[in-house]
């Protein structure tokens, strides 16, 4: 890297452009979709404080589960415990720290589809920093002599799997746009964003050069995918029939 990406490190600038962005976009979504709003004063207030805490821990949580030798090595380092965190984590976490706030207020509306579009440009950009680190950073690919692989700088070509997040929260973001007034019920868009985003980890996280610690084949972060979906799955299925009901 030269002298203005060590002193501008591009992982932190694209992570907190990620956050401002994606906290603009939420904020001119809750103006502009008053169906789909988050309750005013208190419970609101509640609620985005469930899903900040929940992001946080959740996304510690699951680095720690994705590595733990990596995260325990150095242990009763703080410094070492609080390096890493994950999306996948971040989204797992928010999702159950808004539940357990809404069950202790009583609110039953669902909040869920105001996030969707802020989390998938957030995905995009944070991505784009994801990829400009390189190496260091650790969310890419394995070798591979695939005619788009990338060689980060050690003389390796590698699947680019920032970019193929990008692209899949990109074509995500068309989709979503086009056909979530077919979703039968407030909260259903945010479902199918996490059944989808979920469903990708898990296979992307394939060509990772992660620790597969779990059963011999799975990483940390593949088992939370597969546990968000299995708790969607009725949803899809739901929204499958209702599809099909429309199409008939």
């Amino acid at each position: 890297m030269g002298v203005i990406d060590r002193l501008i490190h591009p992982h932190f600038v694209f992570e907190a452009l990620a956050y401002f962005v994606g906290f603009r976009l939420f904020l001119r979504q809750r103006r502009t979709i008053p169906s789909a709003g988050i309750a005013a004063g208190d419970d609101g207030l509640w609620l985005a404080v469930g899903a900040i805490l929940g992001a946080a821990i959740g996304s510690k949580l699951l680095a720690w589960m994705q590595d733990p030798v990596a995260a325990f090595n150095q242990f009763p380092s703080t410094v070492a415990l609080m390096q890493g965190k994950t999306v996948v984590g971040g989204f797992l976490g928010g999702l159950v720290g808004v539940e357990i706030v809404k069950k202790r207020l009583g609110y039953t509306r669902s909040t869920g589809d105001l996030f969707v579009f802020s989390c998938l440009v957030g995905i995009i950009i944070g991505r784009i920093g994801c990829f400009m680190t390189g190496l260091s950073d650790r969310t890419h690919g394995v070798a591979s002599n695939l005619p788009w692989a990338w060689d980060f700088g050690d003389g390796i070509a590698r699947h680019p799997t920032q970019l193929y997040e990008i692209v899949f929260a990109i074509i995500l973001l068309l989709v979503g746009t086009k056909y979530r007034g077919r979703l039968p019920l407030l909260g259903d868009q945010f479902k199918c964003f996490m059944l989808a985003y979920l469903s990708f980890r898990l296979a992307v996280d394939f060509i990772k050069p992660v620790p597969y610690v779990y059963f011999g084949f799975l990483s940390g972060i593949q088992c939370a995918c597969i546990v968000g979906i299995i708790y969607y799955v009725k949803d899809a299925m739901r929204i499958g029939r209702s599809w099909i009901w429309q199409g008939k």
